[in-house]
């Protein structure tokens, strides 16, 4: 039986839309060296995800684990749980109450509870990596690295526009969680993915095209193992991504960091656009030296930070492998 260690409890947590949490607990995981023997790597989960990041269920085992690209046997990794994500017994059923910001407050709060004042590298893909983006604008020390993947520091109109609609679905559907997910996964490929995958072929048994039986089994998984209220929440999350919100300009709150930050985006993503990316890595050149750039050459859409391993290897190796590993 794997060792789970209980909950962190935030106490008297107040949201930024002033939403009053007397308690909140805080799942982790804690995998590789022993806290405070080795660097410590942040990993934040995208909208399905959790705090399993590695070992037996761990949903970026290909990056994570001894001798990958994040290794266990150099590092100490961290990952929390978003309140909320359905991993455990504690919904959040209010979830217009939370904002990005909020889960950013909460996840630093989390920090300070191990006494943890910087970590090597805060990473994350998706609404995960708009997450590390949200502790980096309220904590400009707190990491030597910031790797958002597939994300940006804001939602667009674009990714605004998705979530409303995700949040219509949820909301009015007689199988929401089927059917956002249907929807969800023609946000998380591409038109290339599927006519790669499927080049309209049928599915003879059930007389109608495999992308449909596809898509449907998707939909049928997801309701299986996720809660609707955790969708919602993790929908609002990916809707509420903005670190200049109530708060001061872009460049104003992203001067005060030295943390090298390293954008990787997605040449086919639908989702965080790369155009997105690449315009947020041209606003950071003006005022910061030590930002870069890089892109995962798929077909697969948002999803390929989850599918394209080698190239993340690839892509992340100077950051985790090439430099001499300080206590």
């Amino acid at each position: 039986m794997e060792n789970i260690p209980s909950p962190i409890i935030i106490q008297e947590f107040i949201t930024e839309s002033g939403a009053s949490y007397p308690s909140l607990p805080l799942s982790f995981t804690l995998s590789g060296l022993p806290l405070y023997s080795a660097p410590i790597v942040l990993v934040n989960h995208a909208l399905t995800g959790n705090a399993q990041v590695t070992g037996e269920n761990g949903w970026w085992n290909d990056l994570i684990g001894d001798e990958k690209t994040i290794d266990t046997q150099r590092y100490t990794v961290l990952a929390f749980d978003v309140p909320g994500n359905g991993n455990n017994s504690f919904l959040i059923e209010n979830y217009q109450d939370f904002t990005t910001r909020d889960i950013a407050r909460i996840f630093i709060k989390g920090l300070e509870a191990f006494n943890i004042s910087q970590v090597h590298t805060i990473i994350g893909g998706s609404v995960g990596g708009g997450i590390a983006w949200e502790i980096l604008a309220l904590e400009p020390n707190i990491t030597q690295n910031l790797i958002p993947i597939a994300t940006d520091w804001k939602s667009t109109d674009w990714m605004i526009a998705n979530c409303y609609l995700q949040e219509q679905i949820l909301n009015n559907s007689s199988k929401p969680i089927e059917d956002a997910r249907i929807h969800a996964m023609l946000c998380y490929r591409s038109p290339e993915s599927f006519k790669e995958k499927f080049q309209r072929t049928i599915n003879n048994d059930l007389s109608i095209f495999n992308i449909e039986s596809w898509l449907a089994h998707h939909g049928q998984k997801l309701q299986k193992r996720y809660q609707l209220a955790s969708y919602k929440l993790m929908n609002q999350l990916l809707k509420t991504i903005d670190i200049t919100r109530n708060s001061e300009n872009f460049e104003t709150l992203l001067s005060r960091t030295n943390a090298a930050i390293h954008i990787i985006g997605i040449n086919s993503d639908l989702f965080f656009t790369p155009k997105e990316n690449r315009e947020t890595f041209q606003e950071l050149k003006k005022f910061k030296d030590n930002v870069f750039y890089s892109e995962i050459d798929s077909v697969h859409g948002h999803d390929a930070f989850l599918i394209e391993y080698k190239q993340l290897d690839h892509l992340l190796a100077d950051i985790f492998k090439a430099e001499t590993i300080e206590k």
